[in-house]
């Protein structure tokens, strides 16, 4: 319809419309048949039938264009193809056999019936009655025999046969273009959710406290939310660019050394690599803020690898009131240790001046006093090991069987108090690179706990293995064990399980992370294993290596 003027489908066109568009082919064709008749018939145009059909055919062709169909009952435009049989007829009847021709413009008022689509048994009775009209006007008046009457029968049948294949192609037709409709207003719906959720999608991001970056399967940037644009701006260095990641100014969790490049959160995402709380610091100067990114791969409906998420949380502050806390705790233990030290050896020396006065009273006191002064003294030294963030060692040539035997035997007063046996199997000694404070303070941390988790008394056993490549040090004792969510937490600072605090075991959870530290300082690992009720089983293992290789790892 595009030659008419007419951008939009059939269809989609007004009732009004539509009439006037299928009442024109017909008036079309009859505009072209008057030169046709007057070359071949022109007494035609005094025949009052044919003039009557032509202005018959014009008021009709007025009237498809001119009335509101819309508003009248549904079928009310049947009027027009009905009348337009009438017309064909009064035309076919003035120009026969002149103008045979004339008898196909049936065609059109039957497609009209067919194309509306509008009780398609009424439709194929108006066309046979309708084709009987026209092919029987010019015997109207006449007397003519029933041979005539049947030699015209093909053409109603002709009509009929025509009506209902353009009716199926109709009803096929307005099936799909249903079809098409319905998945034309489905995909119009889901564009608009789409676009609903992505503009919810980035509101959130937009609002949310966290820098997110969607990478393509290809690794581009597909999505950065304003948050991690404000974080990118800090990390470019200055100039016009373009820069990339490898440009940024990225550094590790110390601060000063700059990240290597194959180490980068947007590297490591396009190598799919899944992370989760990695500490890094971006931007230089006074604007440097420290992230924790995590990462982690998409996948398609086959599940191919389609792109990453990666996310960005500033813990600047956070980190700035560990570093203060930290710096806090270090101060205070660098000056209670002074005055506690001194405390100690006046108490050393109060305790040597009783025992001299042979006072029992005045030596169980003092002896009191110098063993809490001790433990104070302990709890400094653990909180200045957890300030400092790192353990150094001075390692050398040791017996770990005699470092055991010597743990135990100081062990063992505070064992006997509690009714607790401490057994030392050490079948073969073993000689490695270790630092002897620290190893000390080691085993003193394992065996203390496990006398004080041991409130019902009963074996602490003590172990000493020689792997293939490692020390083994093992304590075991049968206390009040712990469950599993314990046991994942329990090398954690300041951690201490609700059943200790339920019993009111003395503690700030500081000794078995100060243990792991060690431990991992040596180059070695520390495991446990545990049941409630049933005790738990403290594991070291300690690489058997060089004093030269360990000393250079450990500074």
């Amino acid at each position: 319809m595009a030659f008419l003027g007419i951008q939009r489908n059939f269809h989609e066109l007004t009732l009004r419309r539509r009439v006037a568009l299928s009442q024109l082919p017909l008036f079309v064709a009859v505009l072209v048949s008057v030169p046709i008749v007057f070359m071949n018939k022109p007494s035609a145009f005094a025949d009052p039938a044919f003039l009557a059909g032509l202005g018959l055919i014009t008021v009709l062709t007025v009237l498809s264009a001119a009335l509101p169909w819309e508003k009248y009952f549904q079928p009310a435009y049947w009027v027009i193809p009905i009348l337009d049989f009438a017309v064909i007829a009064l035309l076919y009847r003035a120009v026969q056999p002149d103008v045979t021709g004339m008898l196909l413009l049936t065609v059109f008022p039957v497609f009209w019936l067919a194309w509306s689509g509008f009780a398609p048994r009424t439709a194929s009775v108006l066309t046979i009655f309708g084709s009987l009209l026209i092919i029987w006007s010019p015997l109207l008046g006449t007397q003519p025999s029933p041979q005539e009457f049947a030699r015209s029968a093909l053409v109603p049948v002709i009509m009929l046969l025509v009506h209902k294949s353009a009716t199926v192609m109709t009803q096929d037709a307005s099936g799909q273009q249903r079809a098409l409709e319905a998945k034309d207003r489905e995909l119009k719906q889901s564009l608009q959710d789409s676009r609903r959720r992505a503009q919810l999608l980035d509101a959130v991001l937009d609002t949310i406290d966290v820098g997110v970056i969607v990478l393509g399967k290809d690794g581009h940037v597909m999505l950065m939310n304003h948050r991690q644009f404000a974080t990118h701006e800090l990390a470019l260095p200055e100039g016009p660019g373009p820069w990339s990641e490898a440009d940024m100014f990225l550094f590790e969790p110390d601060g000063a050394t700059p990240m290597a490049s194959d180490q980068r959160p947007l590297a490591r995402a396009r190598r799919r690599e899944a992370f989760s709380d990695s500490l890094l610091w971006v931007g230089s100067g006074a604007q440097k803020r420290a992230l924790i990114v995590s990462a982690r791969p998409m996948a398609d409906e086959t599940g191919a690898f389609n792109g990453s998420v990666v996310a960005f949380g500033d813990v600047t502050e956070t980190m700035l009131a560990l570093r203060a806390k930290d710096d806090f705790v270090a101060s205070v233990s660098h000056e209670l240790r002074t005055p506690l030290t001194s405390i100690i050896g006046y108490l050393d020396l109060a305790l040597a001046d009783a025992e001299e006065m042979n006072s029992d009273s005045l030596q169980a006191a003092l002896g009191v006093a110098l063993r809490n002064a001790e433990r104070l003294l302990v709890l400094v030294a653990d909180l200045l090991t957890t300030a400092s963030g790192s353990v150094h060692l001075e390692l050398a040539e040791l017996s770990l069987r005699e470092l055991v035997s010597c743990a135990a035997d100081s062990a063992a007063p505070r064992a006997a108090e509690s009714g607790i046996k401490i057994e030392l199997q050490a079948p073969a000694d073993v000689v490695g690179s270790f630092d002897a404070m620290r190893m000390q303070q080691v085993l003193d941390n394992l065996i203390s706990n496990a006398i004080k988790y041991s409130p019902g008394g009963g074996t602490v056993t003590l172990r000493v293995l020689r792997g293939k490549t490692a020390a083994i040090l093992e304590v075991q004792d049968e206390g009040i064990g712990m469950t599993a969510a314990d046991q994942s937490e329990v090398f954690n600072r300041f951690f201490r399980s609700a059943a200790v605090k339920k019993a009111a075991i003395p503690g700030v959870g500081l000794g078995l992370g100060i243990t792991r530290d060690i431990v991992e300082a040596h180059g070695g690992s520390i495991t446990l294993t545990s049941q409630p009720g049933q005790g738990t089983t403290f594991r070291v293992e300690l690489p058997l290596e060089s004093c030269s290789v360990r000393a250079s790892t450990a500074g």
